[in-house]
């Protein structure tokens, strides 16, 4: 291929410069091999580059101790020698003839039975009510959000005050009514459900923004759409609103199965996990083989059991909302 440049002259007449004419062939080999793509290989170890640390801080956070824990799930540990010993699955046969794992367990259950449905029907509940633009909205939003903040030891100490069996804010509601006041957190049969309202108190904010996030992404023009099809409030939020929000209520199951299968500081400060082992959950179980009885490789084991029943939990809460979307496509 042949480009050919000349300067205008007289019709006819060559210019004195005569005809220039460059080649590509001519071009300097520096020149064409920067213009030609770069290698794949090395791209692709540029991009890996970047998520290098994220990589190297999940393995040392995560990875990591979750195959440093099964191994000592596995061994007799002496804490002050150091000498570990193989014992196989010696540790998860003894958790299975312990009456008070076993109960931590049943507790841990009926604590996310409890707790997650109330914050996906609460948070959501709020979020509907809450979702205006105006200042009351922006004040009550930022009040049910303000208790999120709080740490566990806060919270648990004014809790506390609340139960106190004489004087009380319980005890004074209940002298009022002309019933004798009674403390939950004493109570073996009330004592769960006390820890279970205290964190729903504690943690609805959460839910309720993630919530509101979701709908203030829903547009308008379908609910303008709906108006003009005379549809009720009910209807609107039956046929629109709920479709909209299917994933984040997922998300937000999900989020509070595994936050609240960790349930720990609110038992340990407010029962110490009684009466009777009532209000144990599984994580201070664990804290206690672990560095009270200094078992580390029975709190192992343990700790192993937590996390597969973690595992199962939200792969059958990701299941069953799998399984709502894709029946709801089908439908319509």
């Amino acid at each position: 291929m042949c480009i050919c440049l000349m300067k205008p002259g007289l019709p006819g007449m060559p210019h004195k410069g005569a005809a220039m004419t460059t080649t590509l062939s001519a071009l300097p080999a520096a020149a064409r091999a920067s213009s030609q793509p770069k290698v794949k290989g090395v791209q692709h170890w540029s991009n890996a580059l970047f998520v290098l640390p994220f990589v190297l801080v999940y393995i040392a956070l995560l990875v990591v101790p979750v195959v440093t824990g099964l191994w000592l799930s596995l061994n007799d540990v002496d804490v002050l020698s150091g000498d570990r010993a193989f014992i196989g699955l010696a540790n998860f046969a003894r958790l299975w003839h312990d009456d008070i794992f076993r109960g931590a367990i049943r507790n841990t259950f009926l604590f996310v039975l409890m707790t997650t449905p109330a914050f996906v029907a609460l948070g959501l509940a709020l979020a509907l009510a809450l979702n205006r633009q105006d200042r009351v909205g922006t004040a009550l939003r930022t009040i049910f959000f303000g208790s999120s903040v709080l740490s566990v030891t806060i919270v648990t100490l004014v809790w506390r005050l609340v139960f106190m069996t004489d004087k009380g804010l319980l005890a004074n509601v209940m002298h009022s009514l002309g019933l004798a006041s009674i403390n939950p957190l004493t109570s073996s049969a009330l004592a769960l459900p006390a820890i279970a309202l205290v964190t729903v108190w504690w943690i609805i904010g959460l839910p309720m923004m993630l919530f509101l996030a979701a709908l203030q992404q829903i547009p308008e023009e379908i609910y303008e759409a709906a108006a003009m099809d005379n549809a009720g409030r009910w209807r609107t939020f039956w046929s629109i609103t709920l479709p909209q929000l299917r994933k984040t209520v997922a998300l937000v199951a999900i989020i509070e199965v595994i936050l609240q299968f960790q349930l720990f500081g609110q038992a340990q400060l407010m029962t110490n996990g009684g009466p009777n082992n009532s209000s144990r959950p599984l994580v201070q179980f664990i804290y206690e083989a672990g560095f009270q009885q200094w078992a580390l490789g029975y709190s192992a084991a343990a700790a192993q059991v937590l996390f597969g029943l973690m595992l199962i939990g939200v792969a059958l809460q990701m299941w069953i909302s799998k399984r709502g979307q894709t029946q709801s496509g089908e439908s319509t």
